[in-house]
């Protein structure tokens, strides 16, 4: 039986100073910063997620910050940028707000839809382009209010390494379905009302090299622990060397590089953020997975400090 995602989980990326990846996504873009924890992989980093008030599946951008890392080379095998949308109508107040914060901006258009592309302070390339679709976030942080408040993802633009082999695997093995095409792009579409278009570049790249500025990986949606299992075993009869599932303590995930050499998970919706510490209070405090919590001393003394801030006038 064919499978389809719903559209994007999360976006994982490498950034560069935490401070300064908080103060973008939290204090210039307003989305709230829904957990402060470790990778889990390397507890020595930060794991940082964004999203909206709750950290919904289909609005959480994550960072794992390394100070003075070297910048990586955007490439074949990699997310070339990401889409975030936000409410019909409120453009104009997000370049004001990328004005007002000094952050360089183009408009551009692709498949009849207006967008804002900028980079934050690491490199990362992304876009802002306003949609009817997907319901409003109802955080507000910093000046950005409710009703013009990131909504989530878009979708995201991939950079692969063997273009035909990356859209094969979108329609027949993630269940997306192939919408538009123009001289530079093949557009898809997932059946979920966010987090729902990818396009791919038609050109093959060569490879990439991950680093500072860089996705690590992009994430879609399953249902719940049952639809994952599901995926894992799909996957694995589709020929893809999947990994087991591994607790990830919000979400679970299994892991592969598609024939492109982009990475792809594949997470559930379950169990979400306030598994470890009440909505009210997401964000605030460092929290460890019960097999770290040992350390904390230790894991503590080793990162630089990371709060969610409003910006005052000589920070912008």
């Amino acid at each position: 039986m064919k499978k389809q995602t719903t559209g994007i989980h999360h976006i994982t990326a490498i950034v560069g100073n935490p401070q300064e990846n908080v103060d973008f996504y939290a204090g210039v873009l307003g989305m709230r910063l829904v957990k402060k924890t470790v990778n889990f992989d390397d507890p020595g980093t930060y794991h940082l997620y964004f999203g909206d008030e709750k950290g919904s599946p289909g609005t959480i951008m994550t960072f794992f910050p390394w100070p003075n890392a070297y910048r990586g080379k955007i490439g074949g095998g990699q997310v070339g940028a990401t889409l975030l949308i936000v409410p019909e109508g409120t453009l104009g107040f997000w370049e004001e707000r990328l004005g007002v914060f000094n952050i360089p901006f183009i408009k551009s258009s692709r498949f009849g839809e207006d967008y804002l592309a900028f980079e934050d302070p690491h490199g990362l390339k992304l876009e802002l382009s306003a949609r009817n679709e997907g319901r409003k976030s109802e955080w507000s942080f910093g000046g950005v209010s409710h009703d013009n408040a990131i909504k989530g993802f878009g979708g995201a633009v991939l950079l692969s390494a063997r273009p035909e082999k990356t859209m094969e695997l979108l329609v027949d093995v993630m269940g997306l379905e192939k919408v538009g095409e123009d001289a530079e792009y093949v557009r898809f579409r997932s059946n979920g009302d966010i987090g729902n278009t990818i396009d791919v570049q038609k050109t093959a790249l060569p490879p990439g090299s991950m680093g500072v500025g860089i996705v690590h990986h992009i994430a879609w949606r399953a249902e719940d622990f049952e639809d994952h299992e599901s995926w894992r075993q799909y996957l694995a009869n589709a020929g893809y060397g999947v990994t087991p599932v591994i607790d990830r303590q919000y979400f679970n995930a299994i892991y592969f590089r598609e024939e492109g050499q982009i990475l792809f998970e594949i997470a559930t919706d379950p169990p979400g953020f306030t598994r470890d510490e009440s909505a009210e209070e997401m964000g605030r405090r460092l929290l460890l997975p019960p097999w770290l919590e040992e350390r904390r001393a230790h894991i503590e003394a080793a990162l630089l400090p990371a709060e969610a801030r409003i910006l005052k006038e000589d920070e912008k």
